[in-house]
């Protein structure tokens, strides 16, 4: 068991609106390869769209696993992204769906949505514009015994469902499903801080793609970004390790692709990625497709 600070965290309720999915004047996304293609992307309520789904495939741009979540205020919208952290425990409090209750899954940065899991029979019942309460606890969880690694947008629930494990030294053990190089990655760098938001795996080079194994990433999938600083913003830099997790969908347009969340980062490399196939949310905490029947194979 991990020793942290979390008796002396606030627990902070926080409330968003199931967004509406938008579009600009005109529908056309113009891809890295300069074709024009209209798609469905961020917002709204995704029916088919799961945790433990593939984040590659889908006829879609930046799409968002099951609800997507935020408010018209920017400065409320900002609280609601900065306190709610991937693991807690969300509401519904109004309309047919009041009561039924799901978990926050990741942080979309650019349009700042919160997104949330929720069982089929619920998500039925909901509408955009429905409010969600989430109750917020995570802001200033610490490793005590370990320092030199950071955590961000991660609840403590979560956080006991990893099955990290001790390494030498001050070094900790995190299951991943792959690995990326810091090279790849696009839309979200130059940010200030990685307390919400995520920033995007660039999958358009096949053979990158191919030598880090990155056909099969999923929505929910834990992945370890190699030398990538997340302490202070995003930067390259040697040495560096940092887990996220995975959030939204591949994108056809340049410089984006499938956003990753920050959860854990160190400037130092005490972070020791292992490869593990089922390290992922979904599995951990229960949701998405492995709610009640388990994953289908």
């Amino acid at each position: 068991m991990l020793r942290t600070n979390e008796k002396k965290l606030v627990e902070m309720s926080v409330t968003g609106q199931i967004s509406s999915p938008k579009s600009g004047p005109s529908p056309y996304r113009v891809t890295h390869d300069g074709k024009a293609i209209a798609l469905p992307g961020v917002g709204g309520i995704t029916y088919n769209v799961k945790v433990g789904d593939p984040v590659s495939g889908w006829q879609a741009d930046h799409v968002e696993p099951c609800v997507s979540s935020k408010n018209a205020d920017v400065n409320e919208n900002g609280g609601f992204n900065l306190l709610a952290h991937v693991g807690n425990r969300a509401r519904v409090v109004d309309g047919d769906a009041k009561g039924a209750t799901g978990i926050v899954t990741g942080k979309h940065g650019g349009i700042e949505h919160v997104l949330i899991d929720f069982a089929d029979k619920d998500i039925a019942k909901m509408k955009i514009g429905d409010k969600i309460l989430v109750r917020g606890f995570g802001l200033g969880l610490e490793l005590v015994e370990f320092p030199g690694i950071r955590l961000r947008n991660i609840s403590p629930a979560l956080l006991k469902k990893i099955p990290i494990k001790k390494g030498k030294g001050k070094k900790l053990q995190i299951p991943v499903t792959a690995k990326v190089p810091a090279k790849i990655m696009g839309s979200g760098l130059g940010a200030q801080h990685t307390h919400r938001g995520d920033y995007d795996i660039q999958m358009f080079d096949r053979k990158t793609v191919k030598k880090w194994k990155l056909e099969n990433l999923r929505f929910g999938d834990l992945v370890a970004i190699m030398d990538a600083d997340h302490s202070f913003g995003r930067i390259y830099k040697t040495g560096s390790v940092s887990v996220g997790v995975v959030v939204h969908s591949d994108c056809v347009i340049s410089g984006h692709g499938p956003g990753v969340t920050t959860l854990f980062t160190s400037t130092g490399g005490m972070i020791e990625p292992v490869i593990n196939k089922n390290a992922n949310i979904g599995n951990y905490l229960k949701i998405g497709r492995w709610r009640k029947k388990g994953r289908k194979k």
